[in-house]
């Protein structure tokens, strides 16, 4: 097991884990607020996009300490990065409330790392502006260094522990084509979510009056059961994920709230002979 694995299982950190998670979601507490931060309106999460400007910042301050009379140039690229640094650190830490705690875990130490990274760049300025360009260009690599390996630890966290990606992509690859038995129409309960099972893929069922609605059962924020969650009324019939409430539209699997970015796949129904068909579009 490599040290960035054994982050996972460092139980010793979840004490600092529970504190920061209390600070993130007192200060983080509109709903409204949650949303634009998760990325709920671009339907993709918001961090990765916004780290590319302090990151970009900070990388081409790099280069211009290597070039001879690019100091000034270089400090406004290191402050640039110092400010923009604080929105991404805070779409961060709302997304990093949201998951499992063996993500948490190494999120943390990825937080901690570029919080350490934000704080020898603004070392950095402050040595510039005493004249001591040297140890500002000195601070400024070790910055750089520091924010590299707390992205190394964040590729940990997306392509490892899978944090941040849609868990629904993989349904339309795995249903089959065509149309498939679900069950009698007359097993389904008015208003009640129900779990059944298709081509060994669980599927979620909901009936309102006359109409079906058939979701995938998997939350496609972090796997979480939906059959196990509650309906709640938006306007319009949702499903809220037990786990960390996402909502999602009964009717058209679109994301009504956070944390989740990525809708839930949707099939099409029909009654046959008194019994419920469903087909995925674009399956197979």
């Amino acid at each position: 097991m490599n040290l960035v694995s054994r982050f996972e299982d460092a139980v010793w950190l979840d004490p600092w884990v529970s504190g920061a998670r209390g600070a993130v979601n007192s200060i983080v507490r509109s709903p409204w607020l949650r949303d634009v931060l998760h990325g709920v309106p671009v339907g993709h999460p918001v961090h990765p996009l916004a780290v590319q400007v302090p990151l970009g910042a900070w990388i081409s301050a790099a280069i211009l300490d290597a070039v001879p009379g690019s100091d000034r140039a270089a400090g406004v690229l290191i402050g640039v990065g110092a400010i923009t640094a604080v929105p991404s650190a805070v779409a961060g830490f709302t997304d990093w409330s949201e998951l499992h705690e063996q993500q948490q875990r190494v999120g943390l130490v990825h937080a901690a790392a570029n919080i350490a990274a934000t704080g020898l760049y603004i070392v950095s300025l402050v040595e510039r502006s005493r004249g001591r360009q040297t140890r500002g260009r000195l601070f400024g690599y070790l910055g750089l260094a520091t924010v590299s390996a707390a992205g190394f630890l964040g590729g940990h966290l997306t392509y490892r522990q899978a944090a941040g990606v849609n868990h629904s992509e993989d349904v339309p690859h795995r249903f089959p084509a065509g149309w498939h038995g679900l069950a009698p129409v007359n097993e389904f309960a008015d208003g009640k979510l129900e779990r059944r099972m298709v081509a060994r893929m669980p599927l979620l069922v909901f009936r309102e009056g006359e109409r079906l609605h058939v979701l995938s059962d998997v939350c496609s924020h972090l796997s979480g059961p939906l059959h196990e969650g509650e309906v709640a009324d938006r306007g319009e019939p949702c499903v809220v994920c037990p786990w960390h409430g996402s909502a999602f539209s009964l009717r058209s699997g679109e994301v009504v709230g956070g944390p989740a970015t990525a809708g839930q796949p949707r099939f099409s129904t029909r009654v046959m002979n008194g019994v419920v068909e469903v087909s995925l579009p674009g399956a197979g």
